[in-house]
Order: C-alpha cells, then structure tokens, then sequence
C-alpha cells in the first residue's frame, strides 16, 4: 500500500464518524491506548521544536522502511501526533519525504484546532520529513 493509499485508508477510518469534535476525540482516545515514550525517547534530540506542549517524535529505519513513535504532554497533541506517526509508520523514506497529510483537512480537524497547535503540527511534519530526508536511499 503506498502512503497516499493508506492515507485515503485513515481519512475512510475516520469519516465513518459524522461530527468532527467527535473524529477528534476518536484521535485523542486511540492515542490513549499505546504506550507513552520511555524517559530514554524523551530527550531533546527527539523533542519538537515549535510546539506549545512537549511533545517528541522517535524515528528510526528498519528494512528501508521509516517508524515513528511519539508523545506529548496534552492528550490533544498526543492523539494528532500518533495520528501522523500512524500516517508515515512502515513507509519508504522517497514517500515519507514528499507526501503532505491532508487528513487533517480532509476530517475537518484543521478547523477545530488554534492556529498555534496547527503549526506545531507544521512542526511534526518538518521534523518527519527532515528524518526521511536525510536517510540515504
């Protein structure tokens, strides 16, 4: 499946949700589930600059492909963080680097979010697309 697919795939998941308030805690509650960083992926390597709350993303490359592993101190940040780690986890680095999320304007997310948590989501995407960027083909 490439990127753009399971993208489709997540926003499909998600659309099935009438209300966006409601896709948005449905994001907030899945990140609930998954087990937080470990205080040795909470270092400031992995912190993200431009983000109100801390918040952290952990990347690494396995089989040519690129995982990410997230948190943050707000649930909010930390369900839009899994979110986009979720998005970008398990895929080629060529595609990681290149395809921008759309589904937090596809959900209808975006609208519901203040423009300082939008760039702080700008934020996560430089630092994921720095990541992929700079792992050798």
């Amino acid at each position: 499946m490439t990127l753009a697919e399971k993208q489709q795939q997540l926003i499909a998941d998600y659309a099935i949700i009438d209300d966006a308030q409601e896709r948005l805690a449905a994001v907030v509650d899945n990140a609930r589930r998954s087990p937080p960083l470990p205080d040795t992926e909470r270092t400031e390597a992995n912190r993200v600059k431009g983000c109100v709350s801390q918040a952290w993303i952990a990347a690494e490359l396995r089989d040519g492909r690129c995982h990410f592993r997230s948190d943050a101190d707000s649930p909010l940040v930390r369900g839009l963080l899994k979110l986009l780690c979720d998005l970008y986890s398990n895929a080629p680095p060529s595609e990681v680097a290149v395809t921008e999320p759309v589904l937090f304007e596809e959900l209808g997310l975006a609208k519901n979010l203040s423009p300082t948590r939008l760039n702080g989501l700008r934020s996560v995407r430089a630092k994921i697309r720095e990541f992929a960027a700079a792992t050798p083909p």
